[in-house]
C-alpha cells in the first residue's frame, strides 16, 4: 500500500480537478460498470513543452504515462511484504487543536517523565538482551569447541568431525527454520530496513514481536553455529524492535493500556524511541555507548536534533551501565563458559603507539587496499545477494536448505584449513597456557603434539569474539604465519560474503573485522622493517580500513573502534585509514546498506537531490488520476473510493453552494476517515455541521495511530443502503494546514523539503487562480527514480548513452 494517491492499478477518481494533460472521471460511473481501459488510454499520455528564459521553444520532454506505477512491495529480512509511508507530519485538525488547548501543565509533566521512562527501559531491555546473546553464544558456542577438542586430544579426528560439523547443522537448521517459518522479516541484519523506516518507510513485519523473538534467538542459533556472521547487526534491529513494542501506546487486546502511554500513538513520538533503540543496540553490542549515539545520527536516523542526541546518550549510558553490572557478576564464575572479560572487548591500551613517517606510508597503503577490497566487497555482495534472492522467493524449505548447504562449507572450511597448517612450538615466553586446552586462547593444539599449537586453527577454531582477539594481540610477532594468515582471509572474506544472504539473522561487522584485521596483520607483517607498529595495531587499523570502505562509515566506525580496543593514542590514525579508505571505495559503488536498500525496493528518500530533478518542476510528475471529496460528502463515496483504491490522503475541496468558488480545506486521511465512518455520526442533507457536533461524539485519541497491524480496515465495516445516501461532514477531521508547494516550484527543491520535513503527502497547488485549487498530491513513490525515468525516458542517462551508441 502506498503512502498517498497512487496503487499498482490506477482507479478513477470522482471531480478530480480538471487541469493540461488530465481527465475528470466519477467513481459513481466505475460503479455503474464503465469499463477501465477507456479513460486510462485518455490519460496515458502528455507532451510538456520546455521554454528558455527568451520564450524560445526546446525540444518537449514527452511524458509517457499518467499514473504512478512504482512498486508497493519491498524485501524485508528474506520475505517480499507490501510498504507504506509513515506519517510524520501533524495533523493540525480541530480535534488535534483542541486536544492542544485542553492539556494542562500535569498532562505535559506526564509526558516529558512517560518519555524518559520509556527511553530508560529501551536501555534496560536492550542491556539485559545485550549480556543475553553474549552469554549464550560464549556457552553454547563453547561446549561444542570443547567438546570437539576433547575427541580431538584423543585423536578420534573422524569422530570430532562428525560432532563439530553436526552441531553446526543442528544449531543452523534450527536458526533458519524458525526465521523462515515464524519471521522471515528477521534475517539479515536489519539495519537497511530500520534505516528505512526511520526514513518513513513502514512494513508491517520490520518490527513486529515476532521479528524480535527470532532476531534474539535465531541470532544466539546462528553465531554459535560458527556462521561467519556477527551478532551486533542484529542487535540494532534488537534495540529498534525493543523501542516499538514499548513505543506502541499499550494493548487493547490484552487490556495493557494505560492513559499515559496513549500520548505515543504516533509516527514522531515512535521514530524518536526507534533511534533510541538504534543507539542502544550499537551499544549493547560493542559496549560503546558514544559509538552507538554516533552511529544513530551517521548513519541511522534522517531527522535529527539536540533534544534526541540528548535522549539517545542517556539511552546508551544506561546500556553501559547494565552491562558493567552484569559483566561484574560473571566475574565470580556463575556464568559458565562466559569468561571474566570487562566492558573492552578487545584491549589494546598496553601497546605503546609511537608512529614516524615511515608507518604514515603503511598506514596510507593499507587505506588503499580497505577501499580497493571493500568495493569489491559490496559489488560481489550485491551479485549474491540477488541469486539468494531468487532461491528464497521459492519458500521456507529453499531458504533451510541453502542455509544447511552454506553450514556445511563453513564447518568443512573451519576444520579443514588447519590440516593444512604446519604446528609451531611453543614460544617459551607465552603468557598464556601453551597449547590451550580446555577453553579458548591464542595457543590452539588441533591435531598438534603437546608443546605445538596450530596458528590457523586458534584463528578458526574459536568464537568470532576470540578470533579478533587474537588478531589484535599485541606482543605476537610471529605466532602467525604469514600463509596461515593468507589461507584465513581468503576463507573469511569468501565465506562473509556467501553467508550474509542465507536466512538467518547476521550481521556485516564481524566478518568484515575479522577480515579488514587479518589483511592489516599481514601488512604489518610485510612491513616490519620499515616499521615500528606492533602488528596488533595493525589489524586494528586494517579493521578500520575494512569498515570504512564497505560501510562507508566515518566518525561512528572509529570511536567504535576505539571504546572497543581502549586506545587512544592511536585516533590520528584510525581517523586517516577511514578517510582514505572511504574516498577510494566510493569510487565503486555505495555503502553496503545503501545498496541492500535499493536490492531490497525500498524507496529510501537521499538526503540531496539528484541532479535530473532540476530539469523537472512538482507539476511534471504528479501522478493521477485524483480523488478529491467534498467537505460534506456522501457516505457512499467515501466508501467506494476506500475500497477500490490504495490511497491513504485525499484534499478536501468545498465548492459551492458552501462557498463561493472552489477552494481547499485541507488534507484528510484513511484512517480517520474509517473512524469517522466506525462512529456513523451521518446526516441525511449535505448540510456543514458546527465544530461541536463531532467534537462531541470523539476525542482526539480516538484518531490516535494503532500499533503494527491492528488499524481499522475498510473491509470490516458494513454500511445499509439508507447510510450509504447519507452525509458526513470532513472539516472537522481534515488537515487544515498541510504543506502545500505551487505546481512550478523546482522538483529537486520539492524533494529536500519533502525529506527533510519528514512528510508523506505534499499537495501541488496551481499557478493561477482562476483554476481547480488542487492539482495533485506528491509522494514519496513520485520521487522514485523509475517512476520519473518511466515519464520521461529522455532523462535517463541509461537511455541516452545506448541512443549515442546506436546512432
Amino acid at each position: 500500500m502506498d503512502g498517498g494517491q497512487q496503487s499498482p492499478r490506477p482507479q478513477p477518481p470522482r471531480r478530480a480537478p480538471e487541469r493540461e494533460g488530465s481527465h475528470n472521471y466519477d467513481i459513481e460511473r466505475m460503479d455503474n460498470g464503465a469499463g477501465e481501459g477507456e479513460w486510462w488510454q485518455n490519460a496515458s499520455s502528455d507532451a510538456l513543452l520546455r521554454y528558455d528564459d527568451r520564450g524560445s521553444v526546446h525540444e518537449p520532454l514527452m511524458r509517457k504515462r499518467t499514473v504512478n506505477t512504482t512498486s508497493q512491495i519491498a524485501i524485508v529480512g528474506a520475505n517480499v511484504c507490501p510498504i507504506e509511508s509513515l506519517d510524520y507530519e501533524v495533523v493540525e485538525n480541530n480535534f488535534f487543536k483542541q486536544d492542544w488547548r485542553s492539556r494542562k501543565k500535569k498532562q505535559i509533566f506526564q509526558y516529558i517523565v512517560m518519555k524518559w521512562t520509556l527511553v530508560l527501559l529501551i536501555g534496560v531491555l536492550t542491556g539485559l538482551v545485550g549480556f543475553f546473546n553474549n552469554l549464550a553464544v560464549e556457552n553454547i558456542a563453547g561446549l561444542k569447541l570443547l567438546h570437539t577438542s576433547e575427541l580431538m586430544l584423543e585423536q578420534r579426528y573422524f569422530t570430532a568431525f562428525l560432532v563439530y560439523g553436526g552441531s553446526n547443522l543442528v544449531l543452523a537448521t534450527a536458526a533458519a527454520a524458525i526465521c523462515a517459518y515464524i519471521a522471515p522479516a528477521a534475517a539479515g541484519s536489519g539495519i537497511p530496513e530500520v534505516k528505512a523506516y526511520l526514513n518513513g518507510v513502514d512494513a508491517y513485519s520490520i518490527l513486529a514481536p515476532s521479528t524480535l523473538f527470532v532476531k534474539i534467538f535465531g541470532s544466539i542459533l546462528a553465531v554459535s553455529a560458527g556462521f561467519v556472521l556477527g551478532k551486533e547487526g542484529p542487535m540494532v534491529h534488537t534495540g529498534a524492535c525493543i523501542a516499538n513494542l514499548l513505543g506502541q501506546g499499550g494493548s487493547r487486546k490484552y487490556r495493557l493500556t494505560w492513559n499515559w502511554l496513549r500520548y505515543f500513538k504516533n509516527d514522531r513520538d515512535r521514530r524518536d524511541l526507534i533511534t533510541c533503540g538504534c543507539a542502544a543496540g550499537v551499544a549493547a553490542a560493542f559496549r560503546a555507548p558514544v559509538g552507538g549515539v554516533l552511529f544513530a545520527l551517521e548513519e541511522a536516523a534522517s531527522w535529527w536534533r539536540s533534544a534526541l542526541l540528548w535522549r539517545t546518550f542517556f539511552t546508551t549510558a544506561v546500556v553501559a551501565v547494565v552491562l558493567k553490572a552484569l559483566i561484574e557478576f560473571c566475574r565470580s564464575g556463575k556464568c559458565g563458559l562466559f569468561g571474566q572479560g570487562g566492558l573492552i572487548m578487545f584491549d589494546l591500551s598496553s601497546t605503546v603507539a609511537a608512529y614516524s613517517t615511515s608507518d604514515l606510508i603503511a598506514i596510507i597503503l593499507l587505506g588503499i587496499i580497505g577501499g580497493v577490497f571493500g568495493g569489491i566487497f559490496n559489488f560481489l555482495l550485491d551479485k549474491i545477494l540477488r541469486v539468494y534472492s531468487i532461491v528464497n522467493e521459492r519458500g521456507a524449505p529453499s531458504k533451510i536448505l541453502l542455509t544447511v548447504a552454506i553450514s556445511i562449507i563453513t564447518s568443512t572450511c573451519s576444520y579443514g584449513l588447519p590440516w593444512l597448517a604446519a604446528c609451531t612450538q611453543c614460544p617459551e615466553d607465552a603468557v598464556e597456557q601453551c597449547p590451550t586446552v580446555g577453553r579458548s586462547g591464542n595457543f590452539k593444539n588441533f591435531q598438534c603434539p603437546p608443546g605445538y599449537y596450530n596458528g590457523l586453527a586458534s584463528l578458526f577454531f574459536n568464537t568470532n569474539d576470540d578470533a579478533i582477539r587474537n588478531l589484535f594481540s599485541n606482543g605476537t610477532e610471529t605466532e602467525f604465519h604469514m600463509y596461515s594468515l593468507f589461507i584465513f582471509f581468503i576463507a573469511i572474506y569468501c565465506l562473509g560474503l556467501l553467508t550474509y544472504g542465507i536466512a538467518v539473522p547476521s550481521g556485516l561487522f564481524i566478518p568484515v573485522i575479522l577480515a579488514g584485521a587479518t589483511y592489516g596483520r599481514i601488512v604489518g607483517t610485510l612491513l616490519g622493517s620499515i616499521s615500528n607498529l606492533d602488528p596488533g595495531l595493525f589489524a586494528l587499523l586494517g579493521a578500520a580500513s575494512f569498515l570504512g570502505g564497505t560501510m562507508r562509515m566515518t566518525v561512528s566506525v572509529c570511536v567504535i573502534l576505539l571504546e572497543l580496543t581502549n586506545d587512544l593514542q592511536m585516533l590520528p590514525l584510525v581517523m586517516l585509514v577511514l578517510l582514505i579508505s572511504k574516498t577510494i571505495a566510493d569510487t565503486f559503488n555505495k555503502g553496503v546498506y545503501d545498496q541492500i536498500v535499493v536490492m531490497k525496493g525500498l524507496p529510501f528518500m537521499e538526503a540531496h537531490a539528484e541532479p535530473y530533478m532540476r530539469h523537472l518542476v512538482a507539476g511534471d510528475v504528479v501522478s493521477g488520476p485524483l480523488i478529491t471529496f467534498s467537505g460534506v460528502e456522501k457516505v457512499g463515496n467515501i466508501v467506494t473510493a476506500l475500497r477500490i483504491t490504495g490511497h491513504n490522503g485525499f484534499p478536501v475541496v468545498d465548492e459551492p453552494p458552501l462557498t463561493e468558488s472552489a477552494e481547499l480545506v485541507g488534507l484528510v486521511i484513511r484512517s480517520h476517515l474509517l473512524v469517522l465512518l466506525q462512529g456513523k455520526m451521518f446526516m441525511k442533507e449535505p448540510v456543514k455541521t458546527s465544530g461541536s457536533f463531532l467534537l462531541d461524539g470523539f476525542g482526539a485519541f480516538d484518531f490516535a495511530k494503532a500499533g503494527s497491524g491492528k488499524g481499522l480496515k475498510i473491509e470490516e465495516l458494513y454500511f445499509t443502503d439508507e447510510e450509504m445516501q447519507m452525509y458526513v461532514d470532513l472539516h472537522s477531521i481534515a488537515n487544515t494546514s498541510p504543506y502545500t508547494v505551487v505546481e512550478t516550484m523546482s522538483l529537486a527543491k520539492a524533494a529536500i523539503l519533502f525529506r527533510e520535513l519528514g512528510l508523506r503527502h505534499l499537495l501541488v497547488v496551481p499557478k493561477t487562480p482562476d483554476r481547480p485549487p488542487i492539482v495533485g498530491i506528491l509522494t514519496r513513490h513520485d520521487f522514485v527514480e523509475e517512476h520519473i525515468h518511466g515519464l520521461f525516458p529522455s532523462l535517463n542517462p541509461h537511455n541516452f548513452h545506448s541512443a549515442s551508441m546506436g546512432g
